[in-house]
């Protein structure tokens, strides 16, 4: 299984392509393709036949994915966009935001 830096719940900042400085939270991580899909970034348009959901069917907005080198973590001290860190406290791994030094929940 390859390592991604982000998890789903994840606060994460865009740092390249069409929505480039938005921020939204991780809903889905993709691992196999490297990508993740995050909430209100990359919306695109999907034509659905009518179904029970859908009684009209038509064109329905929904977020796609975005590749993970494109999303960095906002600090939960600083607020901004971080490079993320792992260090052991015991016998637990844990993810820390390198700007702040701080453990990230």
């Amino acid at each position: 299984m390859k390592k991604i830096h982000i998890k789903k719940g994840d606060t994460v900042y865009v740092n390249a392509g069409n929505d480039k400085g938005k921020t939204g939270k991780v809903l889905e991580v993709i691992p196999s393709k490297d990508r993740a899909i995050v909430e209100g970034i990359n919306m695109v348009s999907k034509h659905t036949k009518p179904n029970a959901k859908h009684p009209q069917g038509g064109i329905i907005k929904q977020e796609g994915t975005i590749h993970v080198s494109n999303l960095q973590l906002i600090d939960p001290v600083k607020g901004g966009p971080t490079r993320i860190g792992h260090r052991f406290e015991g016998d637990r791994k844990i993810r820390y935001a390198k700007k702040s030094g701080e453990e990230i929940k």
